[in-house]
């Protein structure tokens, strides 16, 4: 079996899985290593610079969200995975603002990582990212990062949660294609009859206090917007 050629962290305290995807990782990357608190997942990091991040949200010492927050203090560029019980749509928007490659709701089977992982992949092999605070689009309108707020010529233009999420995951994805099922699964993590409608109602609205034509639809298959 080839090995990719990139380094990855899989943090989580429950060491039965740990253990698993650990085992299975170490045929598949060229460097794998595992902690099961934040404290040591950050000095991990801070020696190895891993690629890529693997973080349960519910780890002790230093939880998933501010291990996250510590890292993007200076580092805006590994790709991260974060793995979380809590379906609350408050402790998603905290953690998408911190630049998240995906967001898996446990129990999490093998295909549904190794899906995110081929994305991520993809991501380090075809893309070179450049950290930026905020994204600047026409007509004076501004995305900040740090704050999760967009401006026009200033001015804070509001937007819904469920608006905000959408919008973070198509400026983290920017030029790339966002698929229905990804954006349905980002708002809802799961996918039952009228999510689409639904959907398309939230991005209606959410176009009309956007510039025209800067959420493009990609016909039959998602949406992206271009920078």
């Amino acid at each position: 079996m080839n090995k990719y050629g990139y380094s990855i962290l899989f943090v989580d305290s429950e060491r039965l899985l740990r253990e698993n995807y650990v085992s299975h990782f170490k045929q598949v990357f060229e460097a794998v290593y595992e902690a099961d608190n934040g404290e040591k997942a950050y000095q991990i990091y801070k020696e190895k610079k891993p690629d890529i991040l693997i973080i349960d949200i519910n780890i002790p010492k230093i939880n998933g969200i501010e291990l996250l927050s510590m890292i993007r203090k200076y580092d805006h560029i590994c790709k991260v995975i974060v793995l979380t019980e809590d379906k609350n749509i408050n402790t998603l928007l905290k953690v998408m603002s911190l630049k998240l490659s995906d967001y898996l709701i446990k129990p999490i089977s093998e295909v549904v990582l190794q899906k995110s992982l081929d994305k991520v992949i993809y991501e380090l092999s075809n893309f070179k990212i450049i950290a930026v605070k905020k994204q600047v689009f026409t007509n004076g309108y501004i995305w900040n990062y740090d704050c999760q707020e967009l401006r026009c010529n200033g001015k804070i233009i509001h937007l819904t949660n469920k608006e905000k999420i959408i919008l973070i995951s198509l400026i983290t994805n920017v030029n790339n294609i966002l698929t229905k099922d990804d954006m349905i699964y980002s708002l809802w993590n799961e996918y039952v009859e009228g999510h689409e409608d639904s959907l398309k109602t939230i991005l209606f609205k959410l176009r009309k206090k956007l510039p025209k034509d800067m959420i493009q639809n990609i016909h039959g298959i998602g949406y992206k917007i271009v920078s």
